[in-house]
């Protein structure tokens, strides 16, 4: 053999190891990018199921937050409703007159009189009923008309001998049925379930 021939041989085994160890670096390299490319992949769909969880809780929470919202915006409403009902009550009876004002407050009156026995009175009601009262109590020896109180009408009766003071006022009687009657009240407005 001749040296030509075993520099050829070596050269070809060489050409021929280095072409295994191409073909292998290609074979692995293809496996990595394979990998790679796999764990790209799950990690875009661990990234997409992140940010479509986090899309659905921002959701949620805007949902959430605007049912409160409105929620809290109809109750206002509500608020206000009864409000203007409740004024435009006190100004109905505020602007009770005649008989019928006469009426309701000699009944107060005599109510009130009735916790006190026949002790001496002092009686106050609103300035606008004055002469109505002063004429009430005039019927009473033991009664007086002591002054105004800021009521809508009625009555406030006390007496020094017993330390007692009722409120038979349009007001008190207009807050107890105020708080009785509300929830219907707002059944019937509101049209409630």
């Amino acid at each position: 053999m001749s040296l030509d021939t075993v520099v050829d041989d070596i050269r070809d085994d060489a050409h021929a190891r280095a072409e295994e160890i191409r073909e292998e670096a290609e074979a692995r390299a293809a496996e990595i990018v394979e990998e790679a490319e796999a764990d790209a992949e799950q990690i875009v769909d661990d990234r997409e199921a992140a940010v479509e969880r986090q899309i659905e809780q921002e959701r949620d929470q805007a949902l959430s937050s605007a049912k409160l919202e409105a929620k809290q915006s109809r109750l206002e409403a509500r608020r206000d409703v009864l409000e203007d009902v409740r004024d435009q009550t006190e100004q109905a009876v505020a602007d009770l007159g005649g008989d019928r004002r006469r009426e309701l407050t000699r009944a107060l009156l005599a109510d009130a009189a009735e916790e006190f026995g026949d002790e001496d009175l002092l009686v106050y009601g609103r300035p606008d009923d004055q002469t109505l009262l002063e004429e009430i109590v005039a019927d009473h020896d033991n009664w007086s008309y002591a002054g105004e109180h800021d009521c809508l009408g009625g009555v406030v009766v006390e007496s020094d001998a017993s330390r007692v003071r009722v409120d038979n006022t349009f007001d008190s009687v207009l807050d107890d049925v105020w708080e009785d009657e509300l929830r219907e009240l707002s059944s019937r407005l509101f049209d409630d379930e």
